[in-house]
């Protein structure tokens, strides 16, 4: 057996049968018990490679799993965590969970995880990073948004391969007052569901005679961050015919949760790509094949939506192929802001630039013509441009059949 799924079974130990396969198991999920430790005999577990123990009340991360030589990823979202032992960090540890916690702090040790890809601390009460951060040179993405950093840890302007960064809602971020038009709940007739993710659900609705999409947010935060932010960043990118329109902000919700009217996506378009798998763990995965000049007019209209995004301060944070939407022609529509943040004058343009470079080479890998191996080199070189320059630069490439 390679995989064992054991959530939701009121466990408050783990079970003899785990070790039954020890020679063989890859993957394990505890998820979901009752669990405040693991036992030493978990070191039997030589490869072990995925470990989920999210919605138990752990108060720390088990020193075990620093014993086990072929452990990735571990998850532990929503427990009761304070404190991440330096012992408890494997040797290949590269995809890290711990959102929805009490931590306060990290440790120094952490620095040594140096092929550490994707790292999510949303949803705890950090104040700051270890010294040793800056050793995270693998690091693409993080999620930091939601704790309680007081300044910009600007210790990750070093980091050469961040790509997809999320920071909001912490005391230093700035959350505008943003006029949009007030929409009653009561003038919303609500259809089917249409879809749902960590931060909300979305549904079909009829607004003043037409169809829209109504989002209601769960109000939790969710690895990306909290919903309000999601919503101030949705209207501070304004419209744009690339990005999926916002109607107005539902005032008067009978739950009082926060709700977005959204112009509804017309059903040609879908997504780009899917979300990355735990091989891949921060690339999407592609199984589309493109035509050259669908793939030249997706790069630029993504380009060009980055480019109003930056201008009105957003970090989009979230830049994936799973999160833009295509049709057969190329026209694109891009959305999901749960991982947006507000600039403020911060430097931090070139994460996004350097996920778009990740998207060309996605594109790439679906056929896509040999200009955008140019642009993704640029976009992931030391000094990535400002998407306003890339437009500039490889314009005529990019229009030359879009």
């Amino acid at each position: 057996m390679i995989s064992l799924d054991l959530t939701n079974r009121g466990l408050e130990h783990v079970p003899d049968e785990v070790f039954a396969h020890a020679d063989t198991l890859e993957e394990l999920s505890l998820s979901n018990n009752r669990l405040t430790s693991l036992p030493p005999r978990l070191v039997e577990l030589r490869r072990l490679k995925r470990l989920f123990c999210s919605g138990n009340p752990f108060e720390t991360v088990p020193d075990v799993l620093g014993q086990l030589p072929a452990l990735e990823m571990i998850g532990f979202k929503s427990c009761a965590l304070t404190d991440v032992p330096a012992a408890a960090l494997p040797p290949r540890l590269r995809w890290l969970i711990l959102t929805d916690n009490r931590l306060t702090s990290l440790p120094e040790a952490l620095g040594n995880c140096t092929r550490m890809q994707k790292l999510a601390l949303a949803g705890n009460q950090l104040t700051s990073l270890p010294g040793s951060f800056t050793k995270l040179t693998s690091l693409e993405l993080l999620r930091i948004s939601a704790n309680r950093f007081t300044s910009f840890p600007t210790a990750l302007l070093s980091l050469p391969k961040l790509s997809w960064l999320a920071f909001a809602g912490n005391p230093f971020c700035v959350r505008p007052q943003v006029r949009t038009r007030s929409i009653s709940w009561r003038a919303l007739s609500l259809h089917e569901v249409l879809g749902q993710g960590a931060s909300g659900v979305i549904s079909r609705a009829t607004f003043e005679g037409h169809d829209v999409a109504v989002k209601v947010f769960k109000g939790a935060v969710t690895s990306d961050g909290l919903p309000e932010d999601e919503v101030t960043a949705c209207l501070v990118a304004g419209s744009h015919r690339h990005l999926i329109g916002v109607e107005g902000r539902v005032t008067d919700h009978p739950h009082g949760a926060d709700a977005l009217v959204l112009t509804l996506m017309p059903p040609r378009f879908h997504p780009l790509g899917a979300p990355p798998d735990f091989q891949s763990c921060t690339r999407d995965v592609m199984s589309l094949t493109l035509g050259a000049a669908q793939s030249l007019r997706i790069a630029r209209h993504v380009a060009e939506v980055g480019a109003q995004l930056h201008e009105r301060g957003v970090l989009h944070g979230d830049l994936y192929a799973h999160n833009t939407r295509v049709d057969d022609e190329g026209d694109v529509l891009l959305g999901d802001f749960g991982a947006a943040s507000l600039m403020n004058g911060l430097p931090l343009e070139h994460l996004d630039v350097r996920a778009f470079g990740a998207m060309l080479d996605d594109l790439r890998s679906c056929g896509a013509p040999a200009v955008l191996s140019e642009m993704r080199d640029v976009c992931w070189s030391s000094a990535p441009p400002r998407f306003a320059d890339l437009l500039r630069d490889f314009g005529r490439s990019l229009n030359s059949v879009a």
